[in-house]
C-alpha cells in the first residue's frame, strides 16, 4: 500500500506567544478546513486552552507531547494512525530547535510559521537571540501580534529579514494588521547623486536594498566592502559585501550583491575597496529572483572594516 502523503505546518513561538490564539482562530476558518481529520501535536500549554468543541467540530485531535524525546517519527505516525489524521499541526515548543524534528516517512512540511510578542520581544530577543533565530531561520511567516505604531519595527523586522531573507513580517495588533507600517527614516540620502553608505548603516542599506529593489533601480550608491571572488562568475565579476551577525556570534554571514566590472581580474580576492557603482534591478540565477546588481564605476583601495553589520 502506498504511504499516505501528509503535510505538516508547524507553527513555532515562544510560550504565550499567541500560537494556540493564532491556530483556533486558523483551524476555523474555511480556507484552512479539510474533509478529513487533523492531528494536533501541543508540545507546549500556555495559560489559553482550547475550546474542545471547537475542535471536535472541525474534527481536530489533540495530543500532548510532554518531552522532545516523545517527538519521535514512530510516535507521530502512530498517534496520526490512532486518528486517522490527512494532516498534521505541530504546535512546537519555543525552547525546542525546529531543524531538530525529524518527521514521518510520507510526512512534508507544508508551512512553518513563526508567532511573536511584540510587548515582549526586546527582553527575549536580547537573553535569547540564537533561540530567536532557530525559530525564525525556517519560517516563511513571522507574525509579531501585540504590536504597536510606537515599536520600533522597522528595526524588528530588519532583525527577522536578516536571518531569514525570503520570510514576510507580518504585525499585528488587537484590531489586527497594522495597514500603516510607517516606513523607516534612511540614515542616507536616496535622492543624493551619489547614496554615500556609511559603514554603520551598510545593514540597512542592504536589507532595504533587497526588500525595494525599485527604489533603488538606476541608483549611484558608495560603500565599503571586502571583495569576494567565486569561481562560478565570470572574471570581471566579484561580489563586494560585509560579514553580519544575524543573531548571534554563531551566525555569521556575508552580505553582498553581484558586481560587474570590466577590470575586476585586477582586484584580489579578500580585498578591501571603497566601491561607487550604479544599480540595477535584474534577474540573477544566483538570487533566484530579481534584485539589486552593482555596475562598478569605480574600485578603490580601503582600510580593512573591523565593525561587524548587526541589525540589533
Amino acid at each position: 500500500m502506498k504511504q499516505p502523503e501528509i503535510p505538516v505546518f508547524l507553527i513555532t513561538g515562544f510560550l504565550d506567544s499567541g500560537k494556540t490564539s493564532f491556530l483556533s482562530g486558523t483551524i476555523t476558518e474555511d480556507y484552512f478546513s479539510i474533509e478529513g481529520n487533523t492531528l494536533l501535536l501541543i508540545c507546549e500549554e500556555g495559560e489559553e486552552e482550547y475550546d474542545p468543541d471547537m475542535l471536535a467540530w472541525n474534527r481536530t485531535f489533540p495530543e500532548i507531547i510532554e518531552d522532545q524525546s516523545d517527538l519521535t517519527p514512530a510516535h507521530m505516525e502512530a498517534l496520526r494512525q490512532k486518528h486517522g489524521a490527512e494532516r498534521v499541526i505541530i504546535e512546537y515548543n519555543g525552547m525546542w530547535d525546529p531543524r531538530d524534528l525529524i518527521l514521518p516517512q510520507g510526512w512534508f512540511l507544508h508551512q512553518q510559521l513563526m508567532m511573536v510578542d511584540g510587548s515582549t520581544f526586546e527582553t527575549y530577543f536580547a537573553n535569547m537571540k540564537s533561540v530567536f533565530g532557530n525559530n525564525a531561520r525556517g519560517s516563511e511567516v513571522i507574525i509579531v501580534n501585540r504590536s504597536s505604531a510606537d515599536m520600533d519595527l522597522p528595526r524588528i523586522k530588519r532583525i527577522f529579514r536578516a536571518v531569514n531573507p525570503s520570510c514576510d513580517v507580518v504585525f499585528e495588533d488587537d484590531q489586527g494588521e497594522l495597514d500603516a507600517f510607517i516606513e523607516e527614516d534612511l540614515p542616507y540620502d536616496l535622492n543624493a547623486p551619489v547614496i554615500e553608505v556609511t559603514n554603520q548603516d551598510y545593514g540597512i542599506w542592504f536589507l532595504d536594498a533587497s526588500e525595494n529593489p525599485d527604489r533603488y533601480d538606476g541608483k549611484t550608491v558608495r560603500f565599503t566592502a571586502m571583495i569576494h571572488k567565486q569561481k562560478t562568475l565570470p572574471k570581471d565579476s566579484f561580489v563586494p559585501g560585509r560579514m553580519a551577525m544575524t543573531c548571534c556570534e554563531a551566525d555569521m554571514v556575508f552580505l553582498g550583491y553581484l558586481c560587474h566590472f570590466p577590470e575586476a581580474y585586477k582586484w584580489a580576492d579578500k580585498t578591501w575597496v571603497t566601491i561607487t557603482a550604479r544599480i540595477r534591478k535584474e534577474f540573477v540565477k544566483q538570487y533566484g529572483e530579481e534584485g539589486p546588481v552593482l555596475y562598478a564605476e569605480k574600485l578603490e583601495p580601503a582600510q580593512p572594516v573591523t565593525q561587524v553589520v548587526s541589525f540589533a
